[in-house]
């Protein structure tokens, strides 16, 4: 299963830190992951013990490379692949902002009626 090549994009797809290779590629082009504050180009090789810092959407991970994983698995198995070194006050701001988010869907009873309102009003005044 462990090799000595593995590229750093297919790495991160492989431990489900992107969706796809594509978007993993795209990361280390835009300067989106980082190894020793230089970044990382997608063709990286990749080896055990080697520390990277990167930017999702959603999170700035720091990892640490436990074992190389040449495709993509299970989240359960894909964690054991990495150590995650991500400091605790990235974590407090994640905790935060989901508590914070707000999703788009308006709140119950405010804002514009449902179909359901709408067709009760109608039978209300109809009568």
């Amino acid at each position: 299963m462990a090799t000595e090549k593995l590229r750093l994009d297919k790495y991160l797809w492989s431990i489900r830190l992107f969706k796809s290779r594509t978007l993993a590629t795209d990361a280390c082009e835009k300067g989106k992951v980082k190894a020793n504050n230089e970044n990382c180009k997608p063709s990286k090789q990749v080896s055990i013990g080697d520390e990277f810092e990167i930017k999702t959407s959603t999170k700035k991970w720091v990892i640490k490379v436990k074992g190389l994983l040449h495709n993509r698995v299970q989240y359960t198995e894909a964690i054991k692949f990495y150590e995650d070194l991500t400091p605790v006050e990235e974590l407090n701001r994640i905790k935060f902002e989901a508590a914070v988010f707000h999703t788009g869907k308006r709140l119950s009873k405010s804002g514009r009626p449902t179909k359901k309102n709408k067709r009760d009003l109608d039978d209300f005044l109809e009568i």
